[in-house]
């Protein structure tokens, strides 16, 4: 395989991170939104531990998993010296995040929870106009 140029690793880690950026907002406030709403049914997570638990192990977050398993992915990317950053990765994660973050209400699984979401929190459509910025200006 040939060695990509440093500066044009550069662009695609630069890619990359912003990508991981707005994934990772889009992500946190989807969780505060869950957090707060498991809090009024359920009552108050006393602490970070036991979110991070409830995330992992209750039906209630379970949904978030391909967004937080994506996340993971670009991180070992960015921060792996064995994985070389390529077209065509960056180019997979971007389709795989356009695809991951299309809300529908005819969806199942992450497309409706993601869909409801947005119905119902100010601030998931502000990370997610966000993200979408993001999504079509690396398409152009």
């Amino acid at each position: 395989m040939r060695r990509q140029k440093p500066q044009y690793q550069r662009q695609l880690r630069h890619r990359l991170i912003n990508l991981r950026q707005e994934l990772q907002t889009v992500h946190l406030t989807l969780l505060a939104t869950e957090q707060h709403t498991y809090e009024h049914i359920y009552g108050r997570i006393e602490t970070t531990e036991q979110l991070l638990e409830l995330m992992w192990k209750d039906p209630w977050f379970t949904w978030l998993h391909p967004l937080s398993d994506m996340l993971v992915r670009i991180d070992y990317l960015l921060n792996d010296e064995a994985f070389d950053i390529t077209d065509e990765n960056v180019e997979h994660l971007f389709e795989e995040a356009r695809l991951l973050l299309h809300p529908s209400i005819e969806g199942d699984g992450f497309e409706r929870a993601y869909y409801e979401a947005l119905q119902r929190a100010p601030d998931v459509v502000l990370a997610h106009f966000h993200l979408t910025r993001t999504l079509l200006t690396e398409a152009a």
